[in-house]
């Protein structure tokens, strides 16, 4: 380690201590106020691009990312130029790419098949009763282009629409223009248009930002109008996606990358460590924390970060993220980090144990639980098969993963028979009185002992 290498030092608590819980909710705490100033530029860009359509996408683009075009319909990728970014590809990355699909794809089958079958049953008065499940038309996906590329994404979140039997699937990336590129010609990742072939995306624009945002959720002459917004973004897009809320869904609003490692000091203290920079490493707000009852072990995590820091290329992000949000935390046993765990809810939960399906049962606020030492989070991004899009921020207490059930929507099915007309319609009408809905009950009554007419 040289006088330059940055210092990652993550706070360090033990829950023994009296001050402890001040310490730790000081450190969990993260805002997710959006600055005054970015949601009053995404509104203005929100309300353009629905007023002006196309216009204002280009004007956005080239303002934003450096790319001109005469029209979006110049921004649009074609199927022929996916599928030659994928075969472009070195065969390494082409069948790491495929063998990651199709391990999406089978999870989510499973998905599908277990909660997103439409049933239904007859009662004892024969009236028909279930839920019909039936696809959304068209989708929206959203996949980062400014800072890195996320081919990864675009599995995640093409792959479950395109098992859920969403007719459309529209994804949008922005592709800015470099320093030395022509004005027209944006930087496009080969991996990640070789993703959409893959996952089986319909039409790729290359636009991002709010005015992405915008163009899907009310559509402009050549961008279509979507029903459900997905994927990751930056702080405008999170903005943009809050504002269109109710013209369509969205997934989430998703705040910093999380893990959570509960540790009992039986796993190398080199893989824990590189698993706490895995999420550091996105970015500054990133949080990572350690909870292990062994003191010693511990120490040796961090003698391991002090160690491994200087290697790795992003880490003066990773740096900032641990001292800032990072920490290291001695509990009683492994009992009571399970409890800490569950009053965290983290995105990513690893369970660094020799014994983790013991602890397994204990656990019960999580985006994503990892179970044992060879089950690092960074399998769980790429390939395992879940989906890695995840509650963050605490909303794993009441949210869930990305899946096939966010691109599919239930309606209910009723069909009450004459028979059991005659016993809820006055169960309805003496409710709909009582709640001065003199109608409701009318419509109710009128069926009571009532002959329907023949059809003709």
């Amino acid at each position: 380690m040289s006088a330059a290498d940055p210092v990652a030092r993550p706070l360090r608590l033990r829950t023994a201590q009296a001050d402890f819980e001040a310490l730790f909710q000081a450190r969990l705490h993260w805002s997710a106020d959006t600055d005054a100033a970015i949601e009053a530029r995404v509104a203005d860009i929100v309300s353009d691009v629905r007023q002006r359509g196309d216009a204002a996408i280009l004007e956005y683009t080239a303002r934003f990312d450096g790319l001109r075009a005469d029209g979006v319909a110049d921004l649009e990728i074609s199927a022929a130029d996916l599928r030659a970014a994928f075969d472009g590809l070195p065969f390494a990355q082409r069948a790491a790419l495929q063998t990651a699909a199709a391990r999406v794809r089978s999870f989510h089958e499973a998905q599908k098949a277990a909660c997103g079958q439409s049933w239904s049953y007859r009662d004892a008065d024969g009236s028909l009763l279930g839920q019909k499940v039936t696809p959304l038309d068209r989708v929206g996906i959203y996949v980062p282009g400014g800072k890195a590329a996320y081919p990864s994404s675009v599995l995640m979140n093409a792959i479950p629409a395109q098992v859920a039997g969403v007719g459309e699937i529209i994804m949008v990336v922005p592709t800015p223009v470099r320093a030395g590129m022509e004005a027209g010609q944006g930087e496009r990742n080969p991996l990640v248009l070789a993703a959409a072939h893959v996952a089986g995306v319909h039409r790729v624009f290359t636009v991002g930002g709010a005015q992405a945002v915008a163009a899907l959720a009310y559509g402009s002459a050549t961008i279509p109008a979507v029903d459900k917004i997905t994927g990751p973004g930056n702080a405008y897009v999170a903005a943009a996606k809050r504002r269109v809320f109710g013209k369509v869904g969205i997934d989430m609003i998703a705040g910093p990358s999380e893990i959570l490692v509960l540790a009992d000091g039986s796993t190398p203290a080199d893989w824990v460590a590189m698993d706490l920079f895995s999420q550091a490493e996105h970015d500054e707000l990133a949080q990572s924390i350690l909870l292990c009852p062994d003191a010693a072990y511990i120490d040796a995590v961090q003698a391991s970060i002090d160690r491994l820091l200087p290697g790795m290329p992003r880490r003066d992000i990773i740096a900032a993220s641990l001292n800032g949000r990072g920490a290291l935390i001695q509990t009683r046993s492994m009992g009571e980090a399970c409890a800490i765990s569950n009053r965290i809810a983290p995105e990513h939960l690893e369970v660094s144990s020799a014994d983790a399906q013991r602890w397994e049962p204990l656990l019960v606020h999580a985006g994503a639980i990892f179970l044992g030492a060879f089950t690092s989070e960074s399998l769980g991004d790429y390939c395992a098969g879940p989906n890695h899009v995840l509650p963050t921020s605490g909303t794993a207490r009441f949210s869930s993963p990305l899946g096939v059930y966010d691109f599919q929507k239930r309606s209910s099915i009723i069909e009450v028979s004459q028979a059991a007309a005659q016993v809820l319609g006055p169960v309805a009408a003496e409710l709909a009185y009582g709640e001065g809905l003199q109608a409701h009950a009318r419509a109710a009554e009128m069926r009571l002992d009532a002959v329907p007419r023949p059809r003709p």
